[in-house]
Formats: C-alpha cells, sequence, structure tokens
C-alpha cells in the first residue's frame, strides 16, 4: 500500500503546497494558484478549505497564525512532511516529462 505522501497529488494539492512555501491566508492562496496559472486554475472556496483540511490532518501545512480579532482568518504555512510530499510529486512529474521526451525522439 502507497503511503500517503507518495500518492499523486492533485493540480489543487499540488498548486496549494505550492503557494504555502511562505505563509499565506485562503483567500490568498486562492490568488496566487490563479496567477501562477495565469487563471487556468481558480479553487473555489469549498475546494480550497477541503483541501486545507485534508493538508492539515496530514501534517502537510499548519497554523502559521490566526487574527482572532477578524472573522478566523488564518494563515498557513507548509511543514516538512509537505514539503516531502512536494518533492516526491515534483519528481514524478519529472519523471513523466523525461520519459514524454521518449515521444519526440521515436518521431522522424
Amino acid at each position: 500500500m502507497m503511503a500517503e505522501k507518495d500518492t499523486p497529488l492533485t493540480e489543487a494539492f499540488f498548486y496549494i503546497l505550492l503557494a504555502l512555501r511562505r505563509p499565506n491566508h485562503g483567500y490568498g492562496v486562492i490568488q496566487e494558484v490563479e496567477q501562477l496559472t495565469d487563471g487556468r486554475v481558480v479553487l473555489g472556496p469549498g475546494t480550497l478549505y477541503g483541501a486545507l483540511q485534508t493538508m492539515q490532518k496530514r501534517q502537510w501545512i499548519r497554523i502559521y497564525s490566526q487574527d482572532t480579532e477578524s472573522r478566523k482568518k488564518k494563515e498557513y504555512i507548509i511543514t516538512e512532511l509537505g514539503r516531502q510530499a512536494f518533492e516526491t510529486e515534483k519528481s514524478r512529474l519529472e519523471e513523466l516529462l523525461n520519459n514524454a521526451k521518449l515521444m519526440e525522439e521515436g518521431e522522424t
């Protein structure tokens, strides 16, 4: 059975982890992912907050700070476990791209 950290990440998980390489709140994550993907990936609040909950349970992210004055505004940041999951996915994607080059080499 594959460990959670070895399971391919969804595109949403990949970009959320990337957006949390520095402290960020939910709306900031949505904005950064949209900017990074040139508008191709737009995270809805349900997707984002469901993913954040899952990632917290897996200990891939943690709460960095929480503003008790405003409406539960939390900033999150990636953990070492999250970085490991991200690096595992990055290696998997690099392998895919490197193997995809075989298709180009096979064309004459």
